[in-house]
């Protein structure tokens, strides 16, 4: 039996990368685990969109964003509560579309979250228009003649963010990217995981990916390396491409303490209130 599974009917089109995604983050969740991080303490959300589905087969507590807003919402999960482990689930069109100024801040600031994006080239729930990672040509319902744009480069925008954590994954190589999961929600600090996730009915690149998908055999050794890596063409490198060590938003903000455990009494409140009145 999984226990993370739920009673929602899976909907997505057989074939899709996002069963890969939802397979490893199952690994992932009972790996962490194994570390001592007990899933009571791992909290989700989602956007608006086939990824966004993740939150329906997850049996793990969270709130279901809205479009663009999954990163936003986890933010204010770990303000809240810094005990807990953060993860949002994203698109490439929700993250980088109506969500990019928030992946954007959330970067630059270290906030201690995960960022697992769908990154699929496509507004697949919609039936296939072009997004900001949409190749240049690409056809779709809004761009029949081919999109005029050049796509965004997800890993070189968050690296120019300042994000601490950078990486790729394919869910054809599904224990990769379940231990690239892990190291992620682990990190403390921003950590985003740009997953090469093919949509087998508007944007099917598994042949493709197939064919330039190569595993990093090292963690580069500094942002220019980072860099050049996230920028390649020949190839797609999958792993861990940046990762450093700096505080995180939270503990910049109020050092160790903590809302939930560390707030005064009822009682205390009430005194506070009162003295505060009677001034």
């Amino acid at each position: 039996m999984d226990d993370l599974e739920t009673y929602a009917e899976n909907t997505w089109c057989p074939g899709c990368g996002n069963f890969g995604i939802l397979s490893a983050f199952k690994k992932a969740v009972r790996k962490l685990e194994e570390k001592g991080i007990k899933r009571e303490k791992i909290i989700i959300s989602a956007g608006i969109g086939c990824h966004g589905k993740t939150f329906d087969y997850l049996k793990l507590s969270g709130l279901y964003s809205i479009h663009g807003r999954s990163m936003a919402t986890v933010q204010g999960m770990k303000i809240a509560n810094p005990d807990l482990k953060v993860v949002a689930f994203a698109g490439d069109g929700d993250a980088f579309g109506e969500g990019i100024a928030h992946m954007i801040f959330a970067a630059k600031r270290n906030a201690d979250i995960t960022v697992i994006l769908h990154d699929n080239g496509v507004y697949g729930l919609t039936t296939g228009q072009y997004t900001p990672t949409s190749q240049k040509g690409f056809k779709g319902p809004s761009t029949p003649k081919g999109s005029i744009e050049e796509p965004l480069n997800p890993l070189a925008l968050m690296l120019e963010s300042k994000a601490t954590f950078v990486a790729r994954g394919y869910p054809v190589k599904l224990d990769h990217l379940a231990d690239i999961m892990v190291q992620a929600v682990e990190h403390e600090g921003f950590s985003f995981v740009d997953v090469l996730q093919p949509c087998v009915s508007f944007n099917n690149t598994y042949k493709k990916y197939n064919a330039m998908v190569e595993i990093l055999d090292h963690i580069p050794a500094n942002y220019e390396e980072a860099m050049a890596i996230a920028k390649r063409e020949d190839k797609l490198p999958i792993g861990i491409i940046y990762k450093k060590e700096k505080p995180p938003y939270h503990k910049e903000l109020y050092g160790d303490s903590n809302p939930v455990t560390k707030r005064m009494s009822r009682e205390e409140r009430i005194k506070k209130i009162e003295s505060l009145l009677s001034l």
